[in-house]
């Protein structure tokens, strides 16, 4: 039930948001889907904690509790943009990943997983929860870099319409995707370092032929040549900021082609 409470205060902010988007950004509409948005993401941790409560575990093992994990760590990336002014209306793009993700999660069922893993523990927990927390990042840095590359192309066409009004400037959606990047890079970074350490102190071998071992070692890649292009000449923000939307869809779409056509167990996603 509180589940069906976020979704629908998600949906809600996702229409204010495209409101908001049709009046050019003018009044309190980006304000109010904010405030929806974060009303979703408080109920969505009520939800949460609700299912750690009568599990008795983090929702970090299985499919669903992991979607729907993922998608208040992206919420929460959102809420924590408050103090970014025009900044905060990257939640356009962001609110809709929220919502899918929620739906899927939701209509999988949100149980705990009967699978067990022989990655458990404290060492589980932290690796997961960053893990997540780097994922969450990137998708910031996806959102204010989709919206860079709509903002630019705006002023390269001068087109000063009501797409060009409602999109943050683009020192702000760089100073955001940049963030982002950090963010996500130093927790995504810490979680595979956690996860190298347990498999070579408790397995003493590291299983690099793993689908999972490579996705994550391709996630962390991507986060690496985003700030690798930020470096040089020419207009380095569009760079890094076209890495960040290309670099997070490649993650998704392969995600999803290693879910259907692997057969080793053990995601924790």
């Amino acid at each position: 039930m509180t589940h069906a409470v976020a979704l629908l205060l998600y949906i809600g902010s996702l229409i204010l948001w495209f409101r908001s988007l049709l009046s050019g950004g003018r009044g309190r509409g980006p304000g109010i889907a904010f405030g929806l948005a974060a009303a979703g993401v408080a109920a969505h941790v009520v939800a949460l904690a609700r299912f750690t409560a009568e599990y008795g575990q983090l929702p970090l093992n299985g499919l669903a509790p992991s979607l729907s994990t993922v998608a208040l760590i992206i919420g929460i990336g959102l809420v924590a943009t408050l103090g970014l002014g025009e900044g905060r209306r990257v939640g356009i793009v962001l609110v809709p990943v929220v919502i899918l993700l929620e739906v899927v999660a939701v209509s999988l069922g949100i149980e705990p997983a009967t699978e067990l893993l022989d990655f458990q523990g404290a060492w589980f927990v932290f690796h997961v929860t960053l893990a997540f927390a780097g994922l969450g990042g990137l998708a910031v840095a996806f959102a204010s870099g989709l919206l860079y590359l709509v903002q630019l192309h705006e002023l390269t066409a001068k087109r000063m319409g009501r797409l060009f009004q409602f999109t943050p400037p683009l020192a702000t959606l760089d100073r955001l995707g940049r963030t982002g990047l950090v963010a996500g890079f130093i927790t995504f970074t810490l979680a595979l370092a956690l996860g190298w350490l347990w498999t070579v102190s408790f397995r003493q071998s590291f299983d690099q032929s793993n689908p999972k071992v490579v996705w994550a070692i391709m996630c962390w890649l991507i986060f690496v040549v985003a700030f690798g292009v930020r470096v040089g000449g020419g207009v380095k923000e569009r760079r890094s900021a076209l890495a960040s939307v290309v670099g997070f869809s490649l993650i998704v779409v392969t995600y999803l082609g290693l879910r259907m056509v692997s057969s080793q167990g053990g995601f924790f996603l």
